[in-house]
């Protein structure tokens, strides 16, 4: 088990290299970037991998012996109790188009268990930063999830409409027609605007290990629930949902029909 103070210190790392991260990242954005296509046919630019060189750098210098997982690079060392899962660029198809909700995902595992999760948007001057045991704060602000207990009184984000179909089928649109209100807030973002209140549930139909980790302690900090579609606290299956906890179960029960998706 890692001391509390330990993991301040590793989320003060944490923020202070999604930072310099996330400042590498604006000087592609909104100016044209180049867009390649990988074989799973998602979009990458030079600034996702210029990021990503940052985060492994910062790492590697101050932690050479722990394992690294990241979008753009893979994997990297195999120490027992310490990973680090990088996402340089949460939301390329956002970033590509000049919208700024993108993030910066950094995120810790610690004996399996995300630990540590920071997601950083640079264009929007917004961090978010948690640890377990030292709360989620939005920009040094200590920042709880909403009190909403009802679908009926609630908001909602996803990120991918046509997949979300494909997976619920007609469950999609009943789902649709119990909330209050559904907003397309997709990737990183949503989730963190369940962890700040201003969303009670966000959805997203297709998860890799570095979409999620960093946003586990974030939500379970701010007193939310991070899983995937089956409810399982773990980072790797696939899907992923959140909420501010009162609604975990009620929209669990509608996505545990869906299918499960393919891993990329």
């Amino acid at each position: 088990m890692t001391a509390v103070s330990d993991l301040a210190s590793l989320l003060e790392f944490a923020v202070d290299a999604a930072w310099a991260a996330g400042q590498a990242t604006l000087a592609h954005f909104q100016v044209g970037v180049v867009v390649e296509h990988k074989a799973d046919r998602s979009p990458v630019t030079i600034a996702d991998r210029g990021a990503e060189q940052i985060l492994r750098d910062r790492i590697g210098a101050r932690f050479p012996e722990h394992a690294i997982l990241g979008e753009e690079y893979g994997a990297a060392g195999s120490h027992e109790r310490y990973r680090w899962v990088i996402d340089p660029i949460d939301g390329t198809q956002s970033f590509i188009r000049g919208v700024p909700f993108y993030g910066v995902l950094v995120g810790l595992e610690v004996d399996g268990v995300p630990s540590v999760g920071v997601c950083h948007f640079p264009a929007l001057g917004e961090t978010f930063a948690a640890a377990t045991g030292l709360g989620c704060h939005w920009n040094g602000r200590c920042t709880r999830v909403s009190e909403v207990d009802r679908l009926e009184d609630a908001a909602a984000g996803y990120s991918d409409t046509r997949m979300l179909g494909d997976r619920m089928g007609e469950g999609w649109t009943a789902l649709q027609k119990a909330l209050r209100v559904v907003r397309g807030w997709g990737d990183c973002y949503g989730h963190c605007l369940v962890a700040s209140g201003r969303l009670d549930v966000m959805l997203d139909p297709a998860m890799n290990p570095w979409d999620c980790c960093a946003l586990v302690p974030i939500l379970q900090e701010a007193g939310g629930a991070f899983t995937d579609w089956t409810g399982a606290a773990r980072i790797d299956g696939g899907d992923a949902y959140s909420t501010n906890g009162r609604l975990h179960a009620a929209v669990g029960r509608r996505l545990a029909a869906a299918p499960r998706p393919k891993m990329r």
